[in-house]
């Protein structure tokens, strides 16, 4: 009877993380659209644009990246106080609106960043013009960094409270948006300036504010969203909420600070080794970052679940969802990582032409990383999900530390040492990312699987 009991919960669990995770996979993988209709307009420009394109985007999307980690704090918290269930809706409400104040707080210097972008790119060593471009670039993209942050707060709040759909159709919206911007601002159509590569950025902050009312209207429209006032008496301070915000939120920005950093360093590392191996691992990278998207949606679906039963201090369900998260994203992967070993040229030929001639020195390196790649991604899933659940419990210090050891001692180390002082160069990089991976997902899943006897849940 309580053999079957527990089958009754367990997939009971499975529907519920499956229903959460189905429209954050679909909203994440409808995002990385967003940012790649820029480079499909972008591209027409010509090189230099394109370049200056690119250095504005990393330097933005890095920014981006780190600071809604940062507010990802609230999707834990609110989680747990609404599995407490006792004065949820005030509770909530007051952890919102600290995670405004946070969004608009660390938006401020990111904003500052973005317009002294010109002279960060040329310290990188970037040719004056292309940092120049870059840098008008960044000076228009800088009004989106708040309305981005809000919007992603507000994705949390909705999918927290089961409207995770919402987030779907608002970054679909985004993505018809977008197109329309770039079509009539890049080229000037339909009697529109033709204002190129500013015409793309100003087209990203227009989307940005469409987005971030479309999530207004939407939560001031639905009854049961609409009941948490989420702007009610929003001057009010609560500093205590806020730190503990911050305290939660700092490690996970730098975690996600420690992983970007590794991948944009390896990109780096490819270029001084060739420039066939650096178009290779981008193509091969972007595969891999696609097909992340599933283990990354439910990661962020594990965060919200585990929170949920966190706060209501049930510890078997926090169990169950752990399996049902770990099954998901790890299981995916191994399919991911099934078709990589079947299938790869046929997967590269998403990108390129594997059987053009041009092509072959690309293609030939691509398909040895596409071997590492496999291992990869089981390794990227682990340490997604992983990284997702103790989160879930609001613990995010340790696995930070775990990050930067990981990624970057036995990670580049090996990036460095097999890609510069072996003959395996491009695909000694390839394992050093792999190893590092390999890591951190130990540590975070041995982590998950001593919650209790560490302390983290109640046993």
């Amino acid at each position: 009877m309580a053999e079957q009991t527990e089958t009754i919960a367990m997939r009971g669990e499975f529907r519920a993380m499956l229903a959460l995770a189905g429209p954050l996979v679909l909203a994440n993988l409808l995002q990385m659209a967003v940012y790649a209709v820029d480079v499909v307009f972008i591209a027409r420009l010509g090189e230099l644009h394109l370049a200056a394109s690119s250095l504005g985007v990393s330097v933005y999307g890095l920014l981006l990246w780190a600071t809604t980690g940062l507010i990802g704090a609230t999707a834990p918290v609110v989680a747990a106080e609404l599995g407490r269930k006792r004065h949820s809706v005030r509770e909530v409400r007051r952890t919102m609106r600290m995670g405004m104040w946070m969004a608009v707080l660390v938006g401020i210097p990111a904003m500052l960043i973005c317009h002294y972008g010109e002279a960060l790119i040329l310290w990188s060593g970037q040719l004056p013009e292309v940092a120049h471009n870059a840098g008008l670039f960044l000076t228009i993209l800088k009004w989106a960094v708040i309305p981005a942050i809000l919007s992603a707060l507000l994705r949390i709040f909705v999918s927290a409270l089961g409207r995770a759909s919402i987030g779907t159709a608002i970054t679909l919206l985004a993505l018809a948006v977008n197109s329309i911007g770039n079509w009539l601002l890049v080229f000037g159509h339909a009697g529109f300036p033709a204002l190129g590569l500013q015409g793309s950025a100003i087209s990203s902050v227009i989307t940005t504010f469409v987005m971030l009312a479309a999530y207004l209207l939407v939560i001031r429209s639905d009854r049961r969203l609409r009941r948490y006032a989420l702007f009610g008496r929003i001057w009010k301070p609560e500093w205590s909420r806020l730190q503990t915000l911050f305290g939660i939120g700092l490690p996970i920005a730098v975690t996600v600070l420690a992983e970007g950093g590794l991948f944009n360093g390896a990109a780096f590392l490819m270029g001084l080794i060739g420039p066939s191996e650096l178009a290779a691992h981008t193509v091969t990278l972007q595969l891999a970052a696609i097909a992340f998207q599933v283990p990354f949606g439910v990661a962020q679906a594990a965060t919200i679940r585990v929170g949920y039963h966190y706060g209501a201090g049930d510890t078997a369900s926090i169990a169950r969802a752990g399996r049902a998260a770990l099954t998901m994203g790890i299981g995916f992967m191994g399919l991911t990582a099934l078709s990589m070993i079947i299938a790869p040229r046929l997967l590269l030929s998403i990108y390129v032409d594997p059987d053009a001639p041009q092509n072959a020195a690309l293609i030939g390196f691509a398909l040895q990383y596409l071997v590492v790649a496999a291992a990869f991604q089981l390794l990227d899933g682990a340490q997604a999900v992983g990284a997702g659940l103790l989160r879930g419990v609001q613990d995010t210090s340790i696995p930070m530390r775990y990050a930067l050891f990981g990624y970057w001692l036995p990670g580049l180390m090996t990036c460095v040492g097999l890609g510069f002082y072996t003959p395996l160069k491009g695909l000694g990089v390839w394992i050093g990312l792999a190893m590092g991976l390999l890591f951190v997902a130990s540590l975070m899943l041995w982590r998950w699987s001593r919650r209790e006897r560490l302390g983290l849940v109640s046993g």
